[in-house]
């Protein structure tokens, strides 16, 4: 069994309709939501060459606002919920969703972002890299929406209705930053993950939903359910599939047809480059089936885990996950953490 950690994971079950959901979502995080928001404006400030009051920006969020209630009404509908259950401005409650976007991407040097890995019918497990020193904003959330049999497990920061996840039908999906494309408003890749565990049981029917939105921005999408996985790149509207019995993605494309319009600058991407590696290494050492403190231990070392250097404005490792789809297991390692023994299980 894994030690106990001194200082627990936020988790929240919420259950009801999807405005219901939001309510019960902001009620039980108000006060760390309400207190996010007024770090600098969701930490914006600390982040932007110079910061943006919330003025300035509701003509956008408005743009954001009509997409997400256009493309995915239920979670527009949730994201309405969670400002009035956390006692929150509504942008800022979409401010939340969307501040990735709003922080768009800059060529700077960079130590790294996630490296996620997936093997069909066992296991999802990544790195959660950001900036914004987001360590003390993770959370989990139990969703069981009224009219529905399945369940979501997600795992967030501040008020996020998604990030990675699972559900109950066995469907686990990962998450990694890759740079291309205009990024415009459409739904956020955050929100996307939350709709798929929503709507699909499998990697394939998960697919075919990515297919039917209109993307904010660059991604991609690592899926794994009990037969199969896969990784999906979204670059400006199209998409590069690429299912495999195992993957392992970084944060540079790997498709060809994607690789050239990549925006990374050399420093990231050779800390890109070696991280796929040495996951690759690392992985097919792990035999299958095994705990997942052998996966937290793969993801717990240089270069794949990223230390931090003090600056907020660069990403760094603030939390990894091992997902066990057909056990409907999330198992969650913050960087309080003090090894790759310590670490908390949250069930479906």
């Amino acid at each position: 069994m894994p030690a106990v950690t001194t200082r627990p994971v936020p988790f929240a079950k919420v259950e009801g309709d999807a405005p219901g959901l939001g309510v019960r979502h902001g009620a039980a995080f108000g006060p760390r939501l309400r207190g996010f928001a007024g770090d600098g404006l969701c930490r914006l400030d600390h982040l932007l060459p110079a910061p943006a009051p919330l003025e300035h920006l509701r003509p956008l969020l408005a743009e954001y606002r009509a997409e997400i209630a256009a493309q995915i009404p239920d979670i527009a509908a949730t994201v309405e919920g969670l400002a009035r259950g956390a006692d929150l401005d509504p942008d800022v409650a979409l401010l939340m969703q969307v501040r990735r976007e709003i922080l768009g991407y800059t060529k700077i040097p960079a130590a790294g972002d996630c490296t996620t890995y997936a093997r069909a019918g066992e296991v999802l497990a990544q790195t959660i890299d950001l900036n914004g020193n987001l360590d003390d904003q993770v959370e989990v959330v139990y969703s069981a929406r009224a009219g529905s049999d399945r369940r979501v497990l997600m795992l967030g920061f501040a008020g996020l209705l998604g990030y990675v996840g699972l559900n109950s039908d066995g469907l686990a999906v990962g998450l990694n930053l890759v740079l291309g494309g205009d990024w415009r408003p459409g739904v956020p890749p955050y929100l996307a993950v939350r709709h798929v565990l929503d709507r699909a049981a499998t990697v394939a029917e998960a697919i075919e939903v990515l297919r039917g939105l209109r993307l904010a921005s660059s991604r991609t999408f690592t899926l794994c359910d009990r037969d199969g996985a896969a990784y999906v790149e979204a670059l400006g509207g199209a998409l590069h599939v690429f299912e495999a019995p195992e993957t392992v993605h970084t944060n540079h494309f790997l498709s060809e047809d994607f690789a050239e319009h990549d925006e990374l600058n050399v420093f990231a991407r050779n800390s890109s480059l070696r991280r796929l590696s040495t996951c690759q290494e690392r992985l097919a050492a792990v035999p299958s089936g095994s705990a997942p403190r052998e996966h937290f231990a793969l993801l717990a070392e240089p270069p794949v885990y990223v230390a931090g250097s003090g600056n907020i404005r660069q990403d760094r490792t603030v939390a990894t996950v091992v997902m066990v789809p057909d056990r409907g297991a999330l198992h969650v390692r913050p960087t309080w953490s003090a090894s790759p023994e310590d670490y908390q299980t949250f069930e479906l």
